[in-house]
């Protein structure tokens, strides 16, 4: 009995690992799929409302990635001019201190 049940809690693992990667392909199958799967399940307004979710959700996470970039860009650029600031600095510095140490 124990081998059998065994088996059985083998293959509801494979089962599991399946669902799971049915629900991962599905996920990757375009928005046009998931339509075509949610308009079985559902009336077709639901489903057009569910697709205009899932198709604004993808455009909300491109635009948050696109703002991410560009604020990591811009932190980047910052830095850049910030160091390029400061050195400037230290050489007006050098400048003002060089003639005094001329004269002295």
């Amino acid at each position: 009995m124990a081998k059998v049940a065994k088996k059985k809690a083998v293959k509801k693992k494979v089962a599991k690992k399946k669902k799971v990667a049915k629900k991962k392909v599905a996920v990757k199958k375009t928005a046009k799929k998931a339509k075509k799967k949610v308009v079985k399940k559902v009336g077709k307004k639901v489903a057009k409302k569910a697709v205009k979710k899932v198709a604004k959700k993808k455009v909300v996470v491109k635009k948050t990635a696109k703002k991410a970039t560009k604020k990591a860009v811009k932190k980047v650029a910052k830095k850049k001019v910030a160091k390029k600031k400061a050195t400037k600095r230290k050489v007006s510095k050098r400048k003002k201190a060089a003639p005094v140490a001329a004269a002295a």
